[in-house]
């Protein structure tokens, strides 16, 4: 046996030893590709093509390749809220390479559904928060009110007569309008449709004349003079949208109501693996060119780290369980 040619056990030590050396020294590189190097990592969203989780995953998909130094797949896995595709993450590998792109849905789907495949809040690892997008309650561009306290009015003299339409039971729209209900103490009409861009349509016809929108998806039209926007759901204005008060504003406090978009993974990642896929989504939501996209479309980065995120999360989750409890919310 030469010196050049070691044994293979010693030869598989020593290999091992040099991957983990730079962790346990303190020295490991700022991002490190997971340990299946090489390899694809698939990024799922759990919703279609075309909607805001598949916005946000298509924009940091080529950022999150560039900083991991591997190919990351975007795929389209909807259904039933999210939940087809996140039952798939959690039977999956924690590996690093099956990662999730989710949206605030995920944080109602445990008060929503009476049984789900997987459990919530065990079942997987929270990486972080991508983007956080307001809600801004729209009316059609001849609805009589002009303001949140000419809803109030309305709402309070004629019960249950006023509507506002969403894009199904148990949706982000649902329950901003639920929310909305609870705390101006106003009954309405909740017309669910399937789907936030029928919805939005039909409040631009006139057929519904209030609409809890995401700020991204209705932008164009409130800019253009098909949606009118009456107030923001959020604790700041938004600098797209600088003229439209918030609820606090308007006089409905506390109402702040975000769509977020999480990315998860497994539960059960190894402690390498999940720091390097911290460091690079972090470095992906500071990316300037991310920023300023997030930003054009009325919304802001999370700028917590993955312990203020899985807090997020949580809070999150206890806010809608409360919500969906106390206003009888069920799923189709």
């Amino acid at each position: 046996m030469s010196v050049d040619s070691p044994p293979a056990n010693l030869k598989r030590r020593l290999l091992k030893l040099a991957a983990i050396s730079p962790w346990l020294s303190g020295s490991a590189p700022a991002i490190a590709g997971p340990i299946a190097a090489g390899r694809p990592i698939t990024l799922m969203v759990s919703y279609p093509a075309g909607g805001g989780a598949d916005l946000m995953a298509r924009l940091i998909a080529p950022k999150l390749a560039e900083a991991l130094g591997q190919p990351v797949v975007v795929e389209n896995r909807p259904g039933a809220s999210g939940t087809i595709a996140a039952g798939q993450l959690a039977r999956a590998q924690p590996d690093g390479l099956t990662l999730m792109m989710d949206a605030s849905s995920f944080a109602v789907n445990p008060s929503l559904f009476s049984r789900l495949p997987y459990d919530s809040a065990s079942a997987f690892t929270v990486l972080g928060v991508v983007a956080q997008f307001p809600n801004v309650l729209v009316c059609t561009p001849s609805f009589e009110a002009n303001s949140v306290a000419d809803v109030v009015r309305i709402a309070r003299a004629r019960p249950k007569s006023l509507a506002y339409a969403s894009s199904g039971n148990g949706s982000a729209q649902h329950l901003a309008g639920a929310l909305f209900e609870d705390l101006a103490k106003v009954d309405l009409n909740h017309v669910a449709y399937r789907g936030g861009g029928p919805a939005m349509v039909d409040v631009m016809g006139g057929q519904v004349p209030l609409f809890f929108a995401n700020i991204a998806s209705s932008l164009a039209n409130i800019q253009s003079g098909k949606l009118r926007p009456l107030a923001l759901t959020a604790k700041l204005r938004s600098r797209v949208l600088p003229n439209v008060p918030t609820m606090d504003e308007a006089g409905v406090k506390g109402h702040e109501v975000l769509e977020w978009n999480p990315v998860l993974a497994p539960s059960g990642l190894s402690a390498p693996t999940r720091l390097a896929l911290v460091n690079a989504l972090n470095k992906v939501k500071g990316d300037p060119e991310v920023l300023g996209r997030i930003r054009s479309l009325g919304g802001d980065a999370f700028t917590g780290d993955d312990v203020a995120a899985a807090q997020f999360v949580n809070q999150q989750t206890g806010l809608w369980a409360r919500v969906i409890r106390e206003r009888n919310i069920a799923r189709d």
